[in-house]
């Protein structure tokens, strides 16, 4: 299960003011003050100066008169006023460009009144960058992260301390801005999907097994009132009534959609490296987690079927919340991507006597690791209830090196328990799909192998 990561540290001042607390008014508050090393060099000039007046050594008082006058009139040229740090709101980015390319980027505006800035970037407590950058009044810096991980997560916390001419004086520092953003799961292209036993409504891309237009040869069948003249097959008529005493028409199946319910089960957020399961240590944050698979999972196969004409819903086993009913089109990706962003472990879920209602010939996909009995539960529940089920493995690869013989035993304790409960649901003719090994070709193979004729399951 996720921990929530500690906050980032506030990194060490370039003055010998610390950082005013959270409640001051306003940012940067504060008088500018003479830097750390300009006060000691400062202090180290007044000592030869008196050292020299009270040896009466003039070369000595010279070296230390000069600095002290350098020092005294660069304090005397400080600026005034405070320094202020923000992120921009209004900036341009593309979620989907965020979800391919995983990376984040944010614009912060430095403005204060002296002609340097020192900026301090952290994300997610690990040091970003720590750079001198000139203002001269304003200055907008673009900061960019990379990112694996989708979801709510942080781009960015900047901390900013202004520098005065030649580095003499600085500023009280800004109270840390932080900018945050939610990374839409990428999608990936598929090429065949299977389809649901029964297809539901009156048109759609897909052959229903019903009479009607759109869709391949049912059968040639005399012609009845209610039959357009356009569909007499006058071939046929000619060779069975060369009278033409009947008419014989073409019939054609109906055009359907298929209903899919993706259902991701959110109770687990598994990195690759098992001694992070305990929830003591978060995964690293360069590696993609098992909920992290589960949102480009469930995305791309929405785009999928959307792309095709059909309708699709979600649903999330780990909480208890109204689920995306099925839709189609643009906007129905949009609303589901947005909705598998914010999916994310919510405390211990409770235990659920039923499982989630589903419209009727709905296909199920399920998205899960699968590591306990509910949801592999549910899932047998729905195919028992002639439902087509899917079960997606979203576990990643596992890291082994670096266990003690003890971890090695419970992970290999645990993997024969899995691969029992995964043998349970095929042997229940629930179909397993394992994402992290090419799964457009297992998907294909799910189509192929249900391919029989158009509508098969659906009755007359």
């Amino acid at each position: 299960m996720s921990v929530p990561e500690p906050p980032p540290a506030r990194p060490p001042t370039w003055g010998s003011h610390p950082a005013g607390p959270a409640g001051t008014d306003g940012p940067g508050a504060g008088p500018w003050s003479p830097a750390l090393a300009v006060t000691c060099a400062s202090a180290a000039c007044l000592v030869l100066l008196v050292v020299g007046v009270l040896a009466a050594r003039p070369d000595v008082a010279v070296l230390g008169a000069a600095p002290l006058v350098l020092a005294v009139r660069a304090l005397r040229g400080r600026p005034s006023g405070a320094s202020t740090a923000r992120f921009e709101t209004g900036d341009d980015d593309d979620p989907d460009a965020l979800g391919r390319a995983g990376r984040l980027r944010a614009t912060l505006v430095v403005e204060g009144p002296g002609p340097w800035a020192a900026v301090t970037t952290t994300r997610q407590g690990r040091t970003g960058a720590d750079v001198l950058v000139r203002v001269d009044g304003t200055r907008r810096l673009t900061v960019v992260a990379r990112t694996v991980r989708t979801g709510p997560q942080e781009v960015a916390s900047a901390d900013v301390q202004g520098v005065g001419p030649d580095g003499a004086s600085v500023a009280e520092p800004t109270p840390t801005v932080t900018r945050s953003t939610v990374v839409l799961p990428a999608t990936t292209p598929l090429l065949d999907l299977p389809l649901p036993t029964r297809l539901r409504g009156l048109t759609g891309p897909h052959e229903s097994r019903r009479p009607g237009e759109g869709g391949g040869l049912r059968d040639v069948h005399p012609w009845v009132p209610g039959d357009r003249l356009r569909r007499i097959d006058w071939r046929v008529t000619a060779r069975r009534s060369p009278d033409l005493r009947e008419l014989y028409v073409r019939r054609e199946h109906a055009q359907a959609e298929a209903v899919v319910m993706l259902v991701v089960d959110s109770r687990d957020d598994l990195g690759p490296d098992p001694r992070t399961w305990r929830g003591s240590v978060a995964p690293r944050a360069q590696d993609a987690t098992s909920l992290d698979r589960a949102r480009q999972a469930a995305a791309s196969l929405a785009r999928a079927y959307l792309e095709r004409g059909d309708r699709v819903g979600l649903d999330d086993l780990g909480v208890r919340r109204r689920p995306v009913a099925p839709g189609g089109g643009r906007r129905q990706l949009d609303r589901i991507r947005h909705a598998l962003a914010l999916t994310a472990p919510e405390g211990e879920p409770t235990a659920r006597l039923r499982p989630p209602r589903l419209p009727s010939g709905a296909l199920v996909v399920v998205f899960s690791t699968f590591l306990d009995d509910e949801s592999a539960a549910v899932a047998a529940r729905w195919r028992t209830a002639g439902h087509r089920v899917v079960a997606v493995d979203v576990l990643p690869r596992l890291r082994t090196s670096g266990l003690y013989d003890r971890e090695r035993l419970a992970l290999r304790m645990m993997t024969l328990t899995r691969e029992d409960r995964m043998a349970e649901l095929a042997d229940q003719d629930v179909e397993l799909v394992t994402w992290r090994d090419q799964p457009a070709v297992a998907l294909r193979v799910l189509a192929r192998r249900a391919r029989r004729h158009a509508g098969a399951g659906v009755p007359r």
